[in-house]
């Protein structure tokens, strides 16, 4: 599967799954009758480019809304979803189970799972779990970088802190309703406490190998083990400066993705890309640094899901079997949703 275009067709053919794309964020700042129009103008060809099939949404809040307007522009993020998805039901859908996931897929239609992350609007009031449950919302975390009410995130790592009483509450509450707990950004500590209390398969949705890049963002491999033994899926996130100081090539990202691989298991490994330079294009003032995320260094053609076919590319490249490829593409992802997405315990 290496000569001519066979990695094309293996990917034109692969269920591709990005489990971390914050587009909403764009899309949101658009006017309120522009939101369906702008998806389906801006992000909507680029990922057919790409040839996604799942497409996870994240609520991110940005600290301009928090606390107090955390709540509030979470919804605004929720109904921007729903819209885009209801106005553009020829092409994409808002799925809320596996079979709907796979409905969207028999369709032609792109799937979309809701998603928070760090979930800023709920705070400590757990019962608010449900109600995002309600809304669509089927995947969560509960810190980014830095403290929350639930847990700490990973800039906090310093703390050695667990999840709070509240956050384990959390996990409890999401494992009843069928809400998959994603692991990228908590804290190292606090990851190693929702592998000892999770009784169900969790999702590292945008995060890389510690092994290869020591950077808190990143997952050492006891815990990329400890997400395989449950059943989970770690999706290897392509932010250049997670993946290598200096050398940002897709090369760097695949030994990260081989790495996992090594670690979890075939089975156990997806992409989180998190494409984030248009979002801050469309979001960020000129002016404006963010210290938090370290220089905005992109992989060159990866730096939306239009280059998503050179992973394809550079995986066949490194003499991958087209089957374990098709794993990594989205199989892994797909499975993971098609048995625990919205199903209750």
């Amino acid at each position: 599967m290496t000569a001519g275009n066979d990695w094309r067709e293996l990917h034109r053919d692969a269920v591709v799954a990005d489990t971390h794309n914050d587009l909403l964020m764009a899309v949101v700042a658009r006017p309120v009758p522009r939101w369906a129009s702008f998806f389906r103008e801006r992000w909507l060809p680029q990922l057919r480019a790409g040839g996604v099939n799942v497409q996870v949404l994240p609520v991110f809040i940005g600290d301009a809304y928090r606390p107090e307007g955390a709540l509030r522009q979470t919804l605004r993020m929720i109904e921007a979803a729903h819209r885009l998805a209801g106005e553009n039901q020829d092409t994409v859908m808002m799925c809320r189970d596996g079979a709907e996931m796979d409905a969207a897929l028999a369709a032609g239609r792109i799937a979309l799972v809701l998603a928070l992350e760090s979930a800023p609007g709920v705070g400590d009031d757990i019962e608010l779990l449900e109600t995002m449950h309600r809304l669509g919302v089927r995947v969560a975390s509960l810190a980014h970088f830095g403290r929350t009410a639930l847990a700490d995130g990973s800039g906090e790592d310093g703390t050695g802190s667990r999840l709070t009483l509240a956050g384990v509450e959390a996990v409890g509450e999401m494992e009843r309703m069928g809400m998959i707990f994603d692991v990228s950004h908590l804290g190292a500590a606090g990851v190693d406490h929702v592998l000892e209390i999770s009784t169900r398969p969790v999702l590292a949705t945008h995060s890389s190998a510690r092994a290869l890049r020591d950077h808190h963002r990143n997952l050492t491999d006891d815990q990329i083990s400890g997400i395989a033994q449950l059943g989970g899926v770690v999706c290897v996130n392509f932010f250049a400066p997670y993946l290598h100081e200096t050398d940002h090539t897709v090369d760097r990202l695949v030994d990260h993705i081989e790495h996992v691989a090594s670690v979890a298991g075939i089975d156990h490994v997806g992409l989180g890309p998190d494409f984030i330079q248009e979002v801050f294009a469309d979001t960020t003032p000129p002016c404006c640094e963010l210290d938090a995320y370290g220089p905005i260094t992109y992989l060159p053609g990866l730096e939306g899901p239009s280059g998503l076919p050179s992973v394809t590319e550079a995986l066949m490249r490194r003499g991958w079997a087209a089957a374990d490829a098709t794993k990594v593409l989205g199989a892994n992802v797909a499975r993971l949703f098609r048995e625990e997405l919205g199903r209750s315990k």
